[in-house]
C-alpha cells in the first residue's frame, strides 16, 4: 500500500438525528473490509452534535482518542477526575491505557457543534490512564505545518502514546508548505478539513482523505484558502504494543 485516496463521498454514514458522523474508516454500522486503518490509525469521525445532546458515559481501554473541535465548543467529563470543555481551536488526547470511562456533550445550548475525533493504536498496553488539551494559535500554522500532536512531552504539543505526529496547515490560495516526516517507517494521512489542494500531483477537496508510505517528504499546494491535517503513524505495530 503506497497511496490510498478516500474521497468525503465514499465514506461511512451515520444518522442518529442528535448525532450526524461520517466515518473514513470502519466504525460502529459502517464496515468496509477495504477500509479498516491506515497504518495504526484507526478512526477519523466527522461528527456534528446537536445543542446540548452528547455521548453518554462509556468506556474506552488501550487506545490514544484525539478530538479536535472545529465549530463550537464540548464538554467533557471523565473517570479521572477531569471535568474541562473543549473549544475549537484546542486539542484533546484521552491515553485511554488500563481503562477509563467518559463522556462529551455540546456545550452549547444554541448551536452545533462539529468536531473530528481520531483514534490511533498504542505503542504500549495497559498504561496508566492520562488527559491532556491545549490551545494552539492558528497565526502558526499560516502557510505551514504546525504539529499539535507529538510522542514528546512538552509544553507545546499533547502527548501522544505512540511515534505519531498531528499536524495542522492553513495555506493561502496559491500557497505551498512542505511535510516531512518526522521518522521513518510511517506513513502521513492528509485529510482535508476546508479548500482544494495538490498532494503529490493529487488533488483533494474539502473531507477528502490521502494516505502515502512512500518518500521522506510531501508537498502540499493551495488552490483555495484552505485548511487540512496531517496525521503521521507508524505502519506497523512495535512489539511495545504487546506488553
Amino acid at each position: 500500500m503506497n497511496t490510498v485516496l478516500h474521497k468525503d463521498a465514499t465514506r461511512g454514514l451515520a444518522d442518529h438525528g442528535w448525532l450526524k458522523s461520517r466515518h473514513t474508516f470502519s466504525f460502529a454500522s459502517y464496515y468496509n473490509p477495504e477500509r479498516m486503518e491506515f497504518g495504526l490509525l484507526r478512526v477519523i469521525n466527522d461528527d456534528i452534535v446537536a445543542p446540548s445532546m452528547g455521548f453518554a458515559t462509556h468506556p474506552h481501554e488501550n487506545m490514544e482518542i484525539v478530538s479536535i473541535p472545529l465549530v463550537g465548543s464540548l464538554r467533557h467529563r471523565d473517570s479521572m477526575g477531569n471535568e474541562h470543555v473543549i473549544s475549537a481551536g484546542e486539542v484533546q488526547i484521552m491515553s485511554a491505557g488500563t481503562g477509563l470511562t467518559h463522556s462529551e456533550y455540546n456545550n452549547s445550548a444554541q448551536d452545533e457543534v462539529k468536531f473530528l475525533q481520531i483514534w490511533v493504536l498504542p505503542k504500549k498496553k495497559n498504561i496508566t490512564p492520562r488527559y491532556g488539551q491545549l490551545r494552539f494559535d492558528a497565526h502558526d500554522r499560516k502557510n505551514r505545518f504546525q504539529i499539535m500532536v507529538s510522542p514528546i512531552d512538552s509544553d507545546t504539543t499533547v502527548w501522544i502514546n505512540q511515534d505519531a505526529w498531528f499536524s495542522m496547515a492553513a495555506l493561502e490560495t496559491g500557497k505551498q508548505a512542505e511535510y516531512t516526516k518526522q521518522i521513518g517507517n510511517t506513513g502521513v494521512y492528509f485529510f482535508v478539513i476546508k479548500g482544494k489542494f495538490e498532494i503529490d500531483g493529487h488533488v483533494l477537496e474539502r473531507r477528502d482523505g490521502l494516505g502515502l508510505t512512500e518518500g521522506k517528504s510531501h508537498l502540499v499546494r493551495s488552490a483555495d484558502n484552505g485548511e487540512l491535517l496531517a496525521i503521521e503513524v507508524p505502519m506497523v505495530q512495535s512489539q511495545d504494543a504487546e506488553r
